[in-house]
């Protein structure tokens, strides 16, 4: 038997699926409990960061919490196997909003600087 989640009408069930000759059973429908949604952020006042474009976040080179300079390069974003520095664009304190290994689309969070 292979369980599957299959999502109908924002509703979650859980599938149980058996193979039986050439014909597949379906069996074991249980409603899953949708994830819960995500908690609203409180506004973050400073000078945004932004993906200036799609990529994987390669490497984070500053910590959460820690003070930057105008154009130190912060963030390591690979897209089309390329590396590209993303700078600060002020200085100040960052809060860092990614995690290395995420994939992020244009003009996601980056981190924020106040």
């Amino acid at each position: 038997m292979r369980n599957f989640i299959v999502t109908i009408d924002g509703k979650s069930y859980s599938v149980g699926v058996e193979e039986v000759g050439e014909a597949p059973s379906v069996s074991n429908i249980v409603p899953v409990a949708a994830a819960p949604a995500p908690k609203a952020s409180a506004p973050v006042s400073g000078e945004k960061v932004l993906a200036p474009f799609n990529g994987l976040i390669k490497n984070i080179l500053v910590q959460d919490g820690a003070t930057v300079k105008k154009d130190q390069p912060i963030i390591v974003l690979e897209a089309m196997k390329m590396d590209n520095d993303i700078t600060a664009p002020c200085d100040g304190k960052i809060t860092v909003s990614v995690a290395k290994g995420a994939n992020v689309e244009t003009n996601a969070l980056l981190a924020t600087i106040s």
